[in-house]
């Protein structure tokens, strides 16, 4: 087997430093198929405000443990940015000429963030061409973040004894994650929306096959659930977290009756308020790219198993809802993730795209 493995194709190592967990993942191909090589967490509870370089020391330090105790081959990493760090704007353009679309991006949107051209990391994709009454326009997704920002994750990676192939943004790695799910040939063609509901943001990515047609970061997520149970409860913040998730977990026979209610209707409002920003998502696309309906929508990250949240959508929308599946067709013989079912492995979607990053992936069997 050690023999067997030494020919296997070793991808990088897929770093997701979260504000609650920092994960890695290394994905590798063998004679049979994929596998997962190594994995490890560590699980660290972020709060607003904490000195950067805090948290930078707390993600190296976490990095060089799961270096040192797991079977991670090489130090190859591709890594992301964390949401905050990133902006993101969906834009309508009149032209489809490349080099205009270029300068246009430079030229103005990235003056609009305060980004300057020479120094900051621009990008864009172009997610197609959409009608606008009789007219068709290019939508046009920019991603845009400063130097410093760039400068100072990578000296986090250095530090922990990484050596970066590439940084990427959240939202694409998420899409790629993705697409894991589905590499079945039927699967192709699907238009989905895909949910990752974290801590901080709400990321909603709306794919058409292989390509990304639209991406929204929604400021409202777990923490601010945690701060309306610990509110109206008159407890912690983290108490209300973990109170949430023994109710996610266990359902309502975990939890006193009484209670249970309480924390439903302290959620209720922010629920409504981020099933409509959702909601809102699903009919732009609708009404941009005038095509096929989206036929599902899959949820992944910390609060995916919100159940409030989805029977939200669910009197939102009229779309199929199921848990993100990431590492679908992987063997996971390997490594002990510490979970029974792979539904509950969806937290892993953002490092699984990075570590697959570049990768074709062949379509999957099962």
């Amino acid at each position: 087997m050690i023999f067997a493995e030494h020919r296997d194709k070793t991808f990088p190592i897929g770093l997701d430093i979260g504000f609650n967990a920092i994960r890695m993942i290394q994905v590798a191909q063998g004679e049979e198929g994929y596998y997962v090589r190594a994995a490890d967490e560590v699980r660290c509870d972020g709060e607003p405000g904490t000195d950067v370089e805090q948290r930078d020391a707390l993600a190296v330090e976490a990095i060089r443990q799961m270096l040192a105790r797991s079977d991670f081959r090489r130090r190859e990493a591709v890594s992301c940015l964390p949401n905050d760090a990133l902006k993101i704007k969906s834009l309508r353009l009149d032209t489809i000429d490349p080099p205009r679309i270029r300068q246009f991006i430079h030229d103005e949107v990235a003056h609009h963030f305060g980004l300057d051209d020479d120094r900051d990391e621009i990008r864009y994709l172009i997610a197609g061409n959409v009608h606008q009454g009789d007219e068709i326009k290019n939508e046009v997704i920019f991603f845009g973040t400063d130097h410093v920002t760039v400068e100072r994750h990578l000296a986090l990676l250095d530090r922990s004894g990484l050596t970066p192939v590439s940084l990427d943004a959240i939202p694409c790695a998420l899409f790629r994650s993705f697409q894991v799910s589905h590499r079945r040939q039927e699967d192709r063609q699907l238009v989905s929306v895909f949910v990752d509901v974290g801590s901080l943001y709400t990321t909603v990515i709306i794919g058409r096959g292989s390509e990304v047609a639209f991406i929204k970061q929604i400021p409202i997520a777990g923490r601010q659930l945690n701060e309306d149970v610990a509110a109206a409860l008159g407890i912690s913040v983290a108490e209300a977290g973990l109170m949430r998730v023994k109710l996610q977990m266990g359902g309502s026979e975990s939890v006193d009756p009484a209670t249970c209610q309480a924390i439903i209707d302290a959620m209720s409002r922010t629920i409504e308020d981020l099933a409509r920003e959702v909601a809102l998502c699903f009919r732009y696309y609708a009404v941009t790219f005038r095509g096929q309906r989206p036929e599902e929508m899959i949820f992944s990250g910390r609060e995916a198993r919100e159940v409030t949240l989805l029977n939200a959508l669910r009197r939102h929308l009229a779309v199929d809802i199921r848990l993100a599946q990431p590492l679908r067709g992987f063997d996971l013989s390997r490594v002990d993730l510490g979970r029974a079912e792979q539904d509950e492995l969806n937290e892993w979607a953002v490092a699984v795209g990075l570590s697959i990053k570049g990768q074709e992936l062949v379509p999957c069997r099962v």
